[in-house]
């Protein structure tokens, strides 16, 4: 009997432990420590954004999630008064659903869209080659910090740690980001 509640412990530990995104949390380095360049090719600082609420979305052009670049515009015209910066990462890590240039990137968005955001120019937001900032959030936030497909969401709370993570179906009109990124700002 005392074997059974051994496994039994066990397989609790094993589950709780995919239920685990925060394990090492050290946040040695904070989001402001890292530095992307933009679609024009000059530095972008997260230093720049202390303070602020930092959302985070990698993004892609031929994604059917591409048409969420409408609210990601309307949040920012919402919330930039308020001290929340929207920033794109465009990447062709999933689907190669971002196969352009920076240039045709831009250019796709502005018209497109009528992106007023920072957008960063392409990088890898996935595995080993992916930019030190998905590295860190990684890291410091766990397996919900990894995109699984474009249009993830990562909220930098003011103190420039990984606050939360929304998989790519959650809108960002959705009353459920907003929420987050409303008690981000509290």
């Amino acid at each position: 009997m005392l074997n059974f509640y051994k496994i039994l412990f066990s397989i609790f530990i094993i589950m709780i432990s995919f239920f685990n995104t925060n394990t090492k949390a050290d946040y040695n380095t904070l989001a402001y420590d890292f530095k992307f360049k933009d679609l024009d090719g000059s530095e972008l600082n997260l230093n720049e954004f202390k303070n602020k609420v930092i959302i985070v979305i990698n993004v892609a052009s031929q994604c059917g999630f591409t048409k969420q670049y409408d609210d990601m515009q309307k949040v920012w015209d919402k919330y930039q008064d308020k001290g929340v910066i929207m920033l794109g990462i465009p990447s062709n890590d999933f689907g190669k659903q971002e196969p352009g240039s920076n240039e045709e990137i831009k250019n796709f968005c502005e018209a497109k869209f009528g992106i007023t955001f920072p957008m960063t120019e392409k990088v890898s937001v996935k595995g080993d080659l992916a930019h030190p900032f998905y590295i860190w959030a990684r890291e410091n936030h766990g397996n919900s910090a990894i995109p699984k497909w474009n249009f993830h969401k990562i909220i930098i709370g003011k103190d420039g740690k990984v606050l939360n993570t929304f998989a790519s179906m959650t809108n960002p009109s959705s009353t459920k980001f907003i929420k987050a990124i409303e008690k981000a700002l509290d």
